[in-house]
This record gives structure tokens, sequence and C-alpha cells, in this order.
């Protein structure tokens, strides 16, 4: 691999390891939904700008309660802001208790982060007068994601502002103004992996390999499992020419997370170089399913290990592909002659100059919200007839049976939350787990009702963060039921590959003489509801006709409730009841981004721990054996926000 590509690839490291951190911390600006370990200076002038007014103000007690209901151990800091993101105070709880005094009546966010604790929020009105006393439960984090809160959030507030600023200096290509950062940051905090890490790429910015490395390897001393540092080792390694090397880096890569795609695509590319052709197609495809166009410079491989292993046609196809969304790629575009000339594999060279030059185009923070559904039509196998009647009957003659088979299913969600800062970088990620419940009824002929309970309840906005639902994941598949599938537009574009099966790949788009029965947003518990059209794609199983995956978007931005997007992506597979000898394909992981009302928001759903309530009995739980799920995300919702 040439340097260039080296080069983009550390600086995607960089937008990675900024995802750990407050994006506030990088502009001074504090957000909703974000933890800012600011110290607490502007305390004073908060009560003094509100003495005047002590008869609108009031008091806050915040408890802060961890496992068993015991008051929560250690250091926390507890900020409280408006609804608007306004900063108004900011707090060191000890003993599980933080004190907020003189503070204006009106509704606030109340934010609390702890080590090895699961970033906590939590929404109230304070009435004029009196004294507020709200208690926060804090969800300890798991082994891996507390290593990474610690190392980060432990560290003093100057370190972190200093290790934010040096981000940004290296985010705008400036290692040199990094660097006093990085020093002032390192005095505080000399055995950071996070400051070794970022030490590493301000060398390689300044083109010093070597001590990169070095780096890089004094991190992984510190932190095993730090995720970007692997991956940085292994890319060094790769461009040595040392694949099996840079393997047991990648190998604790996907140990670290699994849903990374550039981990994938680099497993690919190590492979190919070892003549490991088959494995290197599977790792291409997962990591172009996880990063989707993000990981458009995946191709080439990909391309590469498909002709390696004599599949020069399909080679050709994805190559083409390729060539079409990068036209100006020449080397991508004399690769693609030479495997329609001559059946030749392009030469690693070749194949590696075509990612550079790929990656030389993406920006540094990467596009926050996917592709339209219609910026690009998926490539589908040659010759294919698709009868898009048929595969549209069929695919609901399933919903059809799921309708009348299953009352209710049960299963455990787990919810990642980040909000999405102006330049494209992600908050500190906050999570949720649900006890969730859904129940799918005809209530009449011709009408389906979808109802989704959370830990006993319909799972109101204060559960989520940033005090917006997401609901209708269930809902969004029954566009194919016929009850649903005459409101829309189906084109049936031809025949895909997907997870190392068949899929029918079909368009869809609400039509303008039909109405609107699927999504819609609503302004609180009980007000208004505005109905959304949605367009999208969906692949539908060649074999059994259940849908395996379904994307939406927006048909149009909605002005009145400022809706700007709503992209979704849901990602189904089978579901064993052994005991009621039931096999369904329900939801496995959706992927949700929303830009709503000035709120830029990612969220990842994942499902598990199934149990079946059938329609004829109701009191017998099932509890089922999943079949391995694809890691990706992906989503669908109705956001709500609260009254």
């Amino acid at each position: 691999m040439c340097v260039h590509v080296l080069k983009h690839v550390r600086v995607v490291l960089i937008v990675s390891i900024a995802l750990l951190l407050p994006a506030e911390l990088l502009a001074g600006n504090p957000r909703p939904g974000v933890q800012v370990p600011y110290s607490s200076s502007p305390t004073v002038a908060v009560g003094q700008a509100h003495m005047e007014d002590v008869d609108k103000q009031g008091d806050i007690d915040v408890f802060l309660k961890g496992p068993n209901g015991i008051p929560l151990d250690g250091s926390a800091v507890v900020t409280l802001t408006k609804m608007d993101g306004v900063f108004v105070d900011q707090k060191s709880a000890k003993g599980g208790y933080a004190r907020f005094n003189g503070i204006r009546a009106t509704e606030y966010r109340i934010q609390v982060l702890a080590p090895r604790y699961e970033a906590a929020t939590k929404q109230f009105e304070l009435q004029e007068r009196s004294l507020a006393k709200i208690t926060v439960e804090m969800t300890p984090l798991s082994a891996e994601d507390a290593a990474s809160s610690i190392s980060f959030y432990a560290l003093a507030p100057k370190t972190q502002r200093e290790i934010g600023k040096a981000l940004e200096e290296l985010r705008a290509n400036k290692p040199n103004d990094a660097r006093k950062h990085l020093d002032a940051a390192f005095k505080g905090a000399p055995k950071s992996a996070e400051i070794q890490y970022l030490y590493g790429v301000y060398s390689s910015q300044v083109k010093e390999p070597v001590q990169a490395h070095a780096y890089w390897m004094k991190t992984l001393e510190l932190d095993p499992q730090h995720l970007s540092a692997l991956l940085a080792v292994a890319q060094d390694l790769i461009h040595e020419n040392k694949p099996a090397d840079a393997m047991p880096y990648l190998t604790r890569a996907v140990e670290a997370d699994a849903s990374v795609w550039r981990t994938h695509a680099f497993l690919a590319e190590a492979l190919v170089l070892q003549h490991q052709n088959d494995e290197a197609v599977k790792e291409a495809e997962r990591a172009i399913q996880l990063g989707h166009e993000r990981a458009a410079v995946t191709q080439p491989i990909l391309a590469r290990a498909l002709a390696a292993r004599g599949d020069r046609d399909q080679a050709t196809k994805i190559m083409q592909a390729y060539v079409d969304a990068h036209p100006t790629d020449a080397v991508a575009v004399k690769d693609l002659e030479t495997l329609k000339k001559a059946g030749e594999v392009p030469s690693d060279a070749a194949a590696m100059e075509a990612m550079d030059k790929d990656a030389a185009a993406l920006p540094v923070a990467a596009k926050w919200l996917p592709p339209d559904v219609d910026e690009k039509v998926p490539p589908v196998e040659s010759g294919a007839a698709c009868a898009v009647d048929d595969v549209v009957k069929n695919a609901g003659k399933q919903l059809m049976e799921l309708v009348s088979d299953v009352d209710r299913f049960a299963a455990t969600e787990s919810l990642v939350h980040e909000s999405i800062g102006r330049s494209g970088l992600a908050s500190y990620p906050e999570k949720r787990k649900f006890a969730y419940v859904v129940s799918i009824q005809e209530v009449q002929r011709g009408y389906l009702n979808v109802e989704e309970y959370r830990n006993g309840s319909g799972g109101t906005s204060a559960d989520f963060p940033d005090g917006v639902a997401t609901n209708g994941l269930p809902a969004l598949v029954l566009i194919f039921h016929p009850y649903n599938a005459i409101n829309f537009e189906m084109t049936c574009e031809g025949l895909a590959r997907w997870n190392g099966g068949l899929a029918w790949q079909v368009h869809f788009k609400q039509r303008t003489d039909k109405p609107n029965t699927i999504k819609r947003y609503r302004i609180g518990a009980d007000g208004p509801s505005y109905p959304v059209a949605l367009k999208g794609r969906a692949w539908i199983s060649a074999d059994n006709y259940q849908i395996v995956r379904l994307e939406t978007d927006l048909v149009a931005p909605v002005p009145q409730i400022k809706l700007v997007a709503d992209h979704t992506a849901i990602e189904y597979g089978p579901v064993r009841f052994p005991k009621s000898n039931v096999n369904m394909w329900l939801p496995q992981s959706a992927e949700v981004y929303y830009d709503w009302k000035g709120k830029r928001i990612h969220r990842r759903h994942s499902f598990s721990e199934y149990m079946l309530f059938g329609v004829e009995d109701k009191q017998k739980i099932t509890v089922p054996k999943v079949d391995e799920a694809p890691a990706d995300a992906a989503a669908s919702q109705v956001p709500k926000e609260k009254p």
C-alpha cells in the first residue's frame, strides 16, 4: 500500500478516537445530550445573574444510584443544561449526591458522567421556590467500554481540554500546532493510552513513520484493546508486505469491535496478499455491508479477490460499479479494462493506487448521514428476470402468516445513541437496554395495529436520550403486507447478492393518490401527528421471499415540523422457536439517522433473546434460539418529542 492511503486511513482513525470525546471539547460550546466535563467556573456568573429574581428560583438535589439502589460510589460529573443545550452549571457529586442552588424555574436536563458507568440523562421541570429531588439510576458499563471510559474521563479536566484541542489541530492537518497541546496533556497524564496514540498520529502527519509505529506499540502496551492503534499497526505491516504479521492485530481488532468496517477491509486486504481469496471475499463483503458508501474503497479489493478465485464476471461487475461511481479514477478505469479484455487480476499496486485516490477524496469527518436510497442503485445480476407483482405478492404472504400466527413477541433491545455535531463527529455514546414487547393485531378487516412496550410501558420519550423516542421499527416491514403494498409504487430492480445468498431488490415509494398509513411524527404524547411519506428499497430472499433488509428515506422533507432527513435500515434474520416448531423472520438489528428540529441523531438498535406469544395460546411463552445475526446495525423510527 502506498503512503497516501496510509495517511488517509490514519486521518480516519483520528476521527474514530474523537468519537470517544464530547464534541464540545473540540469546539468549546455545549450541545444537548452530550456530557461536557468542563470546570464549574461559570457557576459564579450564573448565580449572580439570578440574584435579583429569587422568587423565580428553586434548588435541585441530585441523587445518583448504583446497582441495587445504593448511592453511587466514586466520582461523577453532574451537568445542568437547559432543554436547548445551554450550559447552566456543573457539580462534582460526592457520595452519590450533588446540589444546585438558586436556579431559575424552567425545564432542564441533568447529565451524569461517571467512570465505569453509562452516560445518563434525565429531564425535569423546576418550579418556582421549590426543591426538586432528582434520582438518576446509573447502569454499569461492560468491561471493555468501562476501560475506554476510564482511560479518558479519569483524566483531569485540563488534560481533557488539551486533548480536545490537539484533536482539533490534527483534524485540520496542523501537526505542529497539535504538538504543544499533546505535550501539555502528556504532562498531566504520562500513562494515557489515548495521548500515546495521538502522538503516533502526529508523527505520521510529520512523516516520521518509525516513530509513529513506536507510539502505537506503546499505546497497545497501555491498552491492548485500543482499536485505532491495532488498525494502525496492522496497516503498517500490510504496507510493508507482512500480511501474516498483521493478522494477530486484526484479530484483536475484531474482538474489540466487530462492527467497524475498516477492520474487515484490512482483513480482506491481508487475506488477498496471502492468497486466501474465499475468506478475503467474505471480509470485503462484510466491510461493504457495514460501511456502505464509506467502504467504497473496499470494492477494488473485493474485485481482486473474486478475480483471483476465478469469478472474473462478478469481479468485472464490482469494478464496473466502482468506476461508475468514481469515473475520474484513472487507475480503476485501467483495471476494469484489463479485466474486460484479458481477464487478468489487477495488480496489487494498481488496486492499492485506486484505493488511495478514492481515499484522498474523502473528507476528514465522514458524512454522517448515509446516501439517500435514490442516489445510487446497488448492482444486480445481469439477465435475471424479475416479476415485481409475484415478488411482492409472495413477500406479502409471509407477512400475512406472521400476523396470523403471532399475537405478540418479546425481545431484549439494546440501544446505542449518538448526537452528531455540525462537524459530523459523534458525541460520547449513550446506551440503554429495554425489555421490549411488540403486539401486532388485525383490529378489523384491512387495518393492522402495531403497539410497542418497553420496560412494561409504552416507551415514553423520557426513557430515551435527547427526549426523543424511537418507535415504529416493527411496522416498517408491513409496507409489503397486502393491505399496505397497494399504497406504494413498486419496482423490481433485479436479483442481487446479499449476505452469501440471492435476494430480489425492490424499490418502493409512497403513492400520492393513496393514503399514508405507515409512519407519522407525533409532537408530544397527545399532540398533533404528521404523516411522513416514505421511499426505500427492500431485499427479499429469492429462496423463501422473506425480507432480509429494508432501507427507507423521506420522499421529501417536512418543513412544518422541521424534519430534514430520516434514514432507516433494518436487517432481518430467522429466529427459531423450537417448542412451537416455528421459524420466523424478525428484526435482528436496526440503524436510525434523523435530522429533526436541529437535532442530528444516529442510533443503533439490536435485538436478542426473543420470546413468542402465540395467538392460540397466549399464556405459553417459548424461549427461542436466535440464529447468528449480522453485527451491522440498521434502522427505523417514529420519534416522539417529550411533551
